[in-house]
């Protein structure tokens, strides 16, 4: 793992990294673009800093300087789950107070961190499988809306753009159904290529855009303003974060396991989350949403038997070249939004059926833990599939109860408590019978999929899987 190859080879194993992930950062954008209506320079300024702050990000767990970082071959991204609460926030209290809150909570996570170990058994599989299930489907209905538009407005379900998505998806499924390896892992980016091409040649693109400009751009600094801080407004960013640590325990064991380094997680862990709130700390002052570690890497790590942290350093220091190029980052900027709400539709998708997934490891023929995660959907999905349904509620009320998975995560771990904690206390006092708990101890990690942004599998601790495109993998607690 800390072997250092040939420069030529460091370089080409980062780039393939790159290609792997790229995808990510691209479609967080552009989702950012699309929902809150930004022009094309602010899509392009931030697609810079979305690259910047990845390769800042990388390199910090990769190197691990001083306390922050791990030491492992991590690269870090934006999206996912964050992205969503970051765009919920925006749409309600606007793009300063999101910034702000990506802030409070980056500097909430260091806080924490010396207690988030204690808090770890209030946020099992139960808890974060119903979670993701809730962002899986509110990420599928962003995704459609880039595709469709919004409902009234002009051009609303365009047969054009609809079929452009629908060739999208398609490209993705025969390249994923043709190739095999690091091919397969690449099916989501090829499809999005391909239906770019496939728009270029029907419609064409607005190349112009391409050449204007110079051949360095550098990122702005607060790009919407002087940040606005609100506490009631961050606080599911904040809630969100206290299952990202957790998760992110099981994401430093599984890449320690793939690369075959013995570490301690009471120290390693630690260092991968501050490396996580340093880059969202950065990444807030250019406008980015929460920043998180990608496992996308560790499949490519099994595939090609390179271990090295080098090879994620040079991914990062490519990403950061990306940042400055102007050119690329305004090529990129001309993809039409059908074509990536068409990829983002089969990634985001994924997320809802890996939640699903991990509900099924969380022993739903148990009656409470059915009841536990009905309730938790029930009102976690109805602010997404009922928009404006807490209308007349005051706005510092409605910013919480609109947030479908703060809500959602809210509503699991407080009846996770009141039944498998409290309740199981009450037993003991009466005497009665056993609670209805699981018996394995508390802070064995269970290994979850990882919410916050699309990419490629991460296989499981024991065995690689390169089959099962878009999501990576993380850990949470058992309850």
């Amino acid at each position: 793992m800390d072997e250092s190859r040939p420069l030529g080879k460091i370089v080409l194993f980062g780039l393939q990294h790159v290609l792997v992930m790229a995808a990510t950062p691209i479609s967080a954008v552009f989702l950012m673009s699309a929902t809150l209506g930004l022009s094309p320079g602010v899509t392009v300024d931030l697609l810079s800093a979305a690259f910047l702050a990845s390769g800042i990000g990388s390199l910090i767990q990769s190197l691990g300087p001083w306390k922050f970082g791990p030491k492992l071959p991590f690269v870090m991204l934006p999206g996912g789950a964050p992205l969503v609460l970051f765009l919920a926030i925006a749409a309600q209290h606007g793009l300063r107070t999101a910034t702000g809150a990506v802030l409070l909570t980056a500097v909430f996570t260091f806080v924490v961190l010396p207690l988030f170990s204690r808090l770890l058994r209030f946020f099992p599989p139960l808890v974060i499988g119903t979670m993701i299930v809730i962002v899986g489907v509110n990420l599928v209905k962003v995704g459609a809306l880039l595709v469709t538009g919004r409902p009234g407005e002009p051009g609303f379900a365009a047969p054009s753009h609809l079929a452009l998505a629908f060739a999208t998806i398609g490209f993705t499924v025969a390249f994923y159904w043709l190739f095999t390896g690091v091919l397969r892992q690449l099916a989501v980016l090829l499809g999005l290529f391909a239906g770019t091409v496939l728009a270029l040649l029907l419609f064409g693109l607005d190349g112009g855009r391409i050449a204007e400009g110079g051949l360095i751009g550098v990122p702005h600094f607060l790009p919407f303003g002087t940040p606005q801080f609100n506490l009631l407004a961050a606080l599911p960013l904040m809630l969100y974060s206290l299952a990202s640590m957790a998760e992110a325990t099981g994401q430093t064991v599984i890449n320690a396991e793939a690369v075959g380094k013995d570490i301690d997680p009471r120290t390693a862990v630690p260092r991968t989350v501050r490396g996580d709130a340093a880059t969202s700390l950065l990444g807030g002052l250019f406008g980015l949403p929460l920043m998180v570690t990608s496992g996308e890497n560790i499949g490519i790590v099994r595939v090609t038997g390179v271990r090295s942290r080098f090879v994620t350093t040079a991914a990062g220091l490519v990403l950061i070249a990306l940042g400055f190029l102007a050119p690329v980052t305004r090529a990129i900027s001309v993809i039409p939004s059908a074509v990536i709400g068409g990829t983002a539709l089969v990634v985001f998708a994924v997320i809802t059926v890996l939640g699903v997934q991990m509900l099924g490891r969380a022993e739903l023929d148990r009656h409470t833990h059915t009841f536990i995660c009905a309730v938790a959907l029930a009102l976690g999905l109805l602010p997404i599939l009922v928009p404006g349904v807490y209308g007349g509620f005051p706005p510092t009320v409605r910013i919480l109860l609109e947030s479908g998975v703060g809500v959602g995560a809210l509503v699991a771990a407080v009846l996770n408590v009141l039944f498998h904690h409290l309740g199981a206390r009450r037993s003991d006092v009466s005497g009665g019978d056993a609670p209805d708990v699981d018996a394995r101890d508390a802070s064995a990690p269970d290994v979850a999929p990882d919410v916050h942004a699309p990419g490629v599998d991460a296989p499981d601790a024991e065995a690689p899987d390169t089959d099962a495109p878009g999501i990576r993998r993380r850990s949470a607690p058992s309850s």
